[in-house]
């Protein structure tokens, strides 16, 4: 029979035996050794396989450098409208009270769950040579589709839930007191939103922008449909790659992925450390 002042030791819920853990992190390190490092490895070492010469002159061809520009061209224009758009989004969304509030919230979501090929397809059928306003745009000499215009349009379509998502939660969480102070002092609506709301959701607002520019670099489906595929006018970075390796140009191609892979992780590492900064800023944050 068990003294009863000996004191009954409870296991926390999410204590585990070393055993367990050490299988856990090492069935993490292998899935993110195989999905992950191999694959970042493999790139860079096909990219280099006839020395940084080749990677390097392949990178100095026309139409990569075309690639290259477009690909920053559109990510200059598409995430700072992206931003505009989300910032407006999430004011309206939480500073209101209105009737169909939720399934504006799901539109700003349709994006995540609609194909970005389905997205290209409806840009197509919208501005169009053969639909009624694609026609007069191209015969005014404004075409959308093969064209500038139309990318850009698919690329913020698929990167708009970025922004808007990053700051819905935290705008909700400050609530409207102090925008409402303000007002009542005698501060514009303007005003208002540089001196008290900006500041209050600016680290959400560089989360969610950086993740907007990851994947507007990144898009691929509904580009390819929109743009043609065009050398040296309209194939962004992505599409580049594709055509490249199915030429059989490996080098040129991984050189190409490589920059991409550049970028990237250059996102990354600038999210990473605003996380790691101001982590108490963005707790609310849905993150991804």
């Amino acid at each position: 029979m068990s003294d009863a002042t000996t004191p009954i030791r409870f296991r926390s819920a999410t204590e585990e035996r070393p055993l367990t853990r050490w299988l856990l992190v090492g069935l993490g390190a292998v899935g993110m050794s195989v999905l992950v490092f191999a694959p970042l490895i493999a790139v860079f070492a096909e990219a280099l396989r006839d020395g940084w010469f080749a990677a390097v002159a392949s990178l100095g061809n026309r139409d990569a450098q075309s690639a290259i520009k477009l690909t920053l061209l559109i990510a200059a224009i598409a995430v700072p409208l992206n931003a505009a758009f989300g910032i407006a989004a999430a004011w309206f969304i939480t500073k209101f009270d209105f009737r169909g509030k939720a399934f504006l919230i799901t539109l700003i979501d349709l994006p995540f769950s609609v194909s970005p090929v389905v997205a290209g397809l409806c840009i197509v059928l919208m501005f169009g040579t053969n639909s009624l306003v694609g026609g007069w745009l191209v015969a005014n000499g404004y075409p959308i589709v093969f064209a500038l215009p139309g990318i850009v349009l698919a690329t913020m379509f698929v990167t708009f839930p970025f922004v808007a998502r990053e700051l819905i939660p935290v705008m909700i969480e400050q609530g409207r007191a102090e925008e409402e102070a303000a007002l009542t002092l005698g501060a514009s609506g303007w005003r208002t939103f540089w001196t008290v709301t900006l500041p209050n959701i600016r680290w959400a607002l560089l989360y969610g922008v950086l993740l907007c520019n990851a994947r507007a670099m990144g898009e691929f489906g509904a580009v390819a449909v929109v743009s043609g595929k065009i050398r040296g006018q309209t194939a962004t970075m992505p599409i580049t790659i594709e055509m490249l390796y199915n030429e059989y140009l490996s080098v040129a191609a991984f050189s190409m992925a490589a920059v991409l892979t550049v970028l990237a992780l250059v996102t990354l590492l600038l999210k990473t450390a605003l996380e790691l900064r101001h982590a108490d800023q963005l707790a609310a944050t849905h993150r991804h």
